[in-house]
């Protein structure tokens, strides 16, 4: 615990502007706070984003705040992130407050209420200021954007809620980095570029000494210091928060043999829906991690033709994108996959979909009262107006081999499924009690199955024993597997040894007003 009774020391990092590297960075800056002997913790007052958790106690946060308080070896907590905000449209989200649902807001809905969820940023803030020596505050978006500056709690009204020195970060690799930290400084109040005491280069690749020039026009045009300027990370394995990042292909595509070659893939193919409304999609982001994975996100159905395994994750929206997976000819052609013996999985929304039909009587996500399913699972679906939330431990048995698995996860839902599909024995942690239902459902021949269990391929048994059965219909080696934990951490500590080597971390502590801390640059 905490020795002092005395509030916390602040640091806030700032953006030019979204995926600047903000997330990655108070995270680095956890890890090495933490590895100094501090304790510490992240805290993002207000968060935009699909991916989020069940913490403890039930109540939702975001991802990327859960990540941070891995890196700070904590555990999460919904005061890390007191408001999330999920879209449902173009200028509407779902608005969460201290892990539970406050109601539904347009764009101009929201903004006039930010002036009373400063009351909640607050006390959630004072919450972790009792507990912890620093609090790494992540910003959102830009404080440059000035007509978002009125009762602002993600940026500068934030750091003068909390009295916090702010450190800004720009992304060079996108380019126009010293005009968009430039053009920043500018369009701050002179009171709030009385905050800033710093830049952060981030993303850099090529020739520094081609670099310096820019720094020192920096330096001299702002009259404050470059902090450091951060490589661009190349091969350290991080979770991703915003859906640009599935763009990306994660893995190698596989080589075709030619001639007499009787293998014709040399790695197992996972294709995962990419929905318009996609959540939670870092519930796969443990197969990064296996060496014979190419994991796809996908969106027409031509790029289904080689898929070993075909996954629809959890929705924002089920009905909308279940509607969308029939339009765009995707439904029927997963439809014909799973005939033809291919292995169909679904997780929370995409669990939904597998079913006869999901319902929303009451206008929960859509207009649409009904939509049809993929029917590949007897089972139906009626959103209900609570939503779900709590932690999960499951047995799940094979129908292939006789074995068990246990596994545990989160649960994120507003929907109750039921039909005479086999389902998985599921231990439910509902307000620290335990609680047994059952949860999912599976086919006959095993390789249709889906669940309400967020994080289910976390679990190393669960993950190597599926992708072993696929490894041994493919004549593929069969693999012992990793420890996902262990990479995460592995790939935590390569972040913070990057950051540390790259910024000057006396300075920041400074800036945070611990000057009497011992910093060690080597300590780990």
């Amino acid at each position: 615990m905490k020795k002092s009774k005395n509030p916390a020391y602040p640091i806030m990092i700032q953006g030019t502007s979204s995926h600047v590297g903000k997330s990655i960075l108070v995270a680095a800056i956890c890890r090495i706070l933490k590895d100094n002997g501090l304790k510490v913790a992240p805290f993002k007052a207000q968060n935009m984003a699909l991916n989020s958790f069940a913490a403890k106690d039930g109540g939702e946060m975001g991802r990327a705040q859960v990540f941070q308080a891995e890196a700070a070896g904590i555990e999460p907590t919904v005061d890390m992130n007191p408001i999330l905000l999920k879209p449902t449209s173009d200028m509407g989200s779902q608005v969460i407050i201290h892990g539970k649902i406050y109601g539904n807001m347009n764009a101009k809905e929201y903004h006039k209420f930010k002036k009373e969820a400063k009351k909640y940023v607050i006390e959630s803030y004072k919450r972790l200021a009792e507990e912890y020596d620093v609090i790494v505050i992540e910003g959102a978006g830009s404080p440059a954007e000035i007509n978002l500056r009125e009762n602002d709690i993600a940026n500068m009204g934030l750091a003068e809620m909390v009295d916090s020195p702010v450190i800004l970060a720009g992304d060079i690799d996108r380019g126009g980095v010293f005009a968009s930290l430039v053009g920043t400084m500018e369009l701050l109040s002179n009171a709030e570029k009385q905050r800033v005491k710093g830049f952060i280069i981030n993303k850099f690749r090529g020739d520094f000494e081609l670099l310096k020039a820019g720094l020192d026009f920096l330096e001299h045009k702002t009259g404050l210091p470059v902090l450091g300027v951060v490589p661009y990370l190349k091969d350290i394995i991080l979770p991703d928060e915003d859906g640009v990042v599935l763009e990306r292909v994660q893995g190698r595509v596989p080589i075709r043999r030619m001639g007499g070659g009787s293998r014709v893939q040399e790695k197992i193919n996972i294709s995962i829906i990419k929905l318009p409304r996609i959540s939670n999609f870092t519930d796969f982001d443990a197969f990064k991690h296996e060496t014979d994975i190419v994991l796809r996100y996908v969106s027409n159905p031509e790029e289904l033709d080689e898929a070993d395994v075909i996954i629809i994750p959890g929705s924002k929206n089920t009905l909308e994108d279940l509607k969308w997976l029939w339009d765009a000819g995707i439904a029927n052609k997963i439809i014909n996959y799973a005939k033809n013996s291919g292995r169909v999985i679904g997780i929370c929304g995409g669990f939904q979909m597998l079913g006869r039909c999901v319902n929303d009587p009451y206008g929960m996500e859509s207009s649409a009262k009904k939509t049809k399913g993929l029917g590949l699972l007897d089972m139906e679906t009626i959103l209900e107006k609570e939503k779900n939330t709590y932690q999960v431990e499951a047995e799940i048995k094979s129908k292939v081999k006789s074995q068990k698995s246990k596994v545990k996860g989160y649960e994120i839902h507003m929907g109750e499924t039921n039909g005479r599909e086999q389902s998985f024995s599921v231990i439910t942690i509902r307000n620290n009690r335990y609680v047994k239902i059952h949860d999912g459902a599976i086919s006959d021949n095993g390789k249709i199955w889906g669940t309400y269990i967020h994080g289910i391929f976390d679990n190393d048994e669960f993950r190597t024993g599926f992708l072993n059965e696929v490894r041994a219909i493919k004549r593929l080696p069969v693999q012992q597997g990793v420890c996902f934990k262990d990479k995460q951490d592995v790939n935590i500590k390569a972040l913070a040894e990057v950051v540390k080597n790259s910024i000057d971390m006396i300075k920041m502590l400074e800036i945070c007003g611990l000057k009497t801390i011992a910093y060690t640059k080597g300590n780990k």
